[in-house]
């Protein structure tokens, strides 16, 4: 399912673009999620009939604020940007905004800014919720799972609705014994609590902050390595671990597969890698949630269109990015 989102709009240059009508920004090349999307950006974009561009961050805001500058030289109409960093990725759409493009958030939300226009992206709460339910279902019936959890990167805003959409779930299992958290003390005082991450940002940040992947392989592999050497061997055996996607899962996975007192485990993902689907097969990872980039980008591009046609996309529902 897809959500988008309507901020308040603002004149934009009717203006014929010299070269570029549709600027599109994507974090880095080196994830298979961002190749898919640039393959379908540049299908749906040319099916359409408009003229774009796709430019990757690389991981680096600096990056990030010099591709906006470049597409900005080339006079596009229409900036489509996934944020490397939802707050410093403020300032690059100011510069957008302030040249009357209209700016769409795409997938992470820009936070901090009125320069954003539109959000589209899936329903990542309930991304969080399938996450979470899995863990569940997979122990119906036991008491004292050990649980282990983990997050995206802070700096992305999706990880604070994937985060709260599993605590949703879990927390309330927690709280009837099912599962007992292992590596996040932070917790504590909200089991069986829900985090509404429009409004408990701050909570959520410290919570998340503690266990935090930043989206790296590395740092996923060194805080499970970290965890497990931590606590004692009873609370280690079969456990249930929430991993945020699909390469971090991947990484978590491989460390509690190594580690002697772990006999078993039952580990989330999300975004459908092959990588990943080979893991399930293997048995190595136990699901993943598959969010359709073939979907998102024409929903994107159905935005895009209606906005250089002079005409209001249709929109479903809105989200907070803290300043509208």
């Amino acid at each position: 399912m897809i959500a988008a989102m309507t901020f308040a709009l603002t004149s934009c240059d009717s203006e014929e673009a010299e070269s570029v009508q549709v600027g599109i920004i994507l974090p880095t090349k080196n994830e298979p999620r961002w190749l898919q999307d640039e393959a379908s950006f540049k299908d749906a974009l040319e099916d359409a009939g408009f003229t774009s561009e796709v430019m990757f961050s690389e991981s680096s805001s600096s990056v990030e604020l010099s591709n906006v500058e470049a597409l900005l030289e080339k006079n596009i109409q229409v900036l489509v940007i996934c944020p490397q960093d939802s707050i410093a990725s403020a300032a690059a759409v100011q510069k957008a905004k302030d040249a009357g493009v209209t700016v769409i958030s795409y997938d992470r939300l820009i936070t901090g800014t009125d320069a954003v226009d539109y959000y589209v992206t899936f329903r990542n709460y309930a991304v969080g919720v399938a996450q979470g339910q899995c863990l569940i279902d997979a122990y119906k019936g036991q008491t004292e799972v050990p649980l282990f959890l983990y997050a995206g990167a802070v700096t992305d805003n999706n990880p604070f609705y994937f985060f709260a959409g599993a605590w949703s779930v879990l927390g309330k299992a927690v709280a009837e014994g099912q599962f007992v958290v292992q590596n996040c003390p932070a917790l504590d005082e909200y089991i069986g609590k829900d985090l509404d991450p429009n409004v408990d940002r701050s909570t959520l940040a410290a919570i998340l902050g503690t266990i935090t992947t930043s989206w790296d392989t590395g740092i996923a592999a060194s805080i499970a390595k970290s965890n497990l050497a931590s606590i004692s061997g009873d609370m280690k055996g079969d456990v249930a671990i929430l991993a945020p996607n699909d390469p971090t899962a991947r990484a978590i996975a491989d460390v509690f597969y190594a580690h002697p007192a772990v006999s078993s485990y039952v580990i989330t993902g999300q975004d459908a890698e092959l990588a990943s689907l080979k893991y399930i097969q293997e048995g190595r990872q136990t699901m993943t949630v598959w969010k359709d980039t073939s979907v998102l980008c024409p929903a994107t591009c159905k935005m895009v269109d209606d906005i250089l046609n002079d005409q209001e996309p249709e929109t479903d529902t809105n989200y907070n990015n803290m300043v509208k």
